[in-house]
């Protein structure tokens, strides 16, 4: 399905190194994308060499950024088809991976990936406004997104999962300086502090940025907000 060279020099170029059976994990999992993506729609990054870049790729940047020590808690937030926290933990099967999203369709796939390929995730079909206020709020190490959402939006749907001293990544493309600067807010407003963005630019020549920001105080109580409260007024 693959070209399992290619995956191998794109992560080797990261400074990553995959053994034969994770890159044998990641050929299952595009054809398993492949497949399922001609009964629904999970992405609309179909051939196999962008799936490589965009997505698997993409998601293995997050190492790059931040060091992840083995057996940390993470949670993926909108995590659609799986991205980037099923990459993730193909890369380090020792991570404890919560995957949340509000589609029941694209949970059902990450969960058959997961049994597929032996991994053991937490799959949960929720809002993040709702789960944020509940029993994961403030219990990770780390919260990751790739959710297309402006970054001020997605602090306040992700900060109040992470645990004081842990961090932020957020995935994001070449604007990412501009949504920075009408970030400062929230960003002190939901308890965190910006470390720094981390520009790379990956074989399709586009640009990514992550977006690193640590959890220096507790969320306040009030946050995350109703998601129409979100989108209406954003910090």
């Amino acid at each position: 399905m693959i070209d399992r060279a290619q995956l191998k020099s794109e992560t080797q170029a990261l400074g990553l190194a995959l053994s034969d059976l994770q890159l044998e994990m990641f050929d299952a999992y595009a054809e398993m994308l492949v497949e399922t993506n001609k009964k629904f729609n999970l992405t609309a990054i179909k051939n196999p060499d962008e799936i490589v870049t965009k997505h698997f790729v993409d998601s293995l940047t997050v190492f790059t950024a931040v060091d992840i020590p083995a057996e940390s808690s993470v949670i993926d937030i909108g995590t659609g088809a799986g991205f980037p926290g099923l990459p993730m933990l193909i890369y380090d099967s020792s991570l404890n991976i919560t995957l949340l999203d509000s589609t029941g369709k694209k949970l059902d796939f990450v969960q058959n990936v997961a049994d597929e390929l032996g991994l053991r995730a937490r799959v949960v079909h929720g809002r993040a406004e709702e789960f944020g206020r509940g029993e994961y709020r403030e219990k990770f190490d780390f919260a990751v997104s790739r959710a297309v959402a402006s970054l001020n939006v997605l602090c306040e749907y992700c900060l109040p999962f992470v645990r004081q001293g842990g961090a932020f990544i957020a995935l994001k493309g070449s604007k990412a300086e501009d949504e920075l600067s009408h970030s400062r807010t929230a960003v002190k407003t939901l308890g965190g502090k910006f470390i720094c963005a981390k520009e790379l630019m990956l074989a399709d020549e586009q640009t990514r940025n992550l977006v690193i920001i640590e959890k220096a105080a507790p969320t306040p109580p009030k946050y995350p907000r109703a998601s129409a409260q979100i989108s209406k007024k954003p910090l």
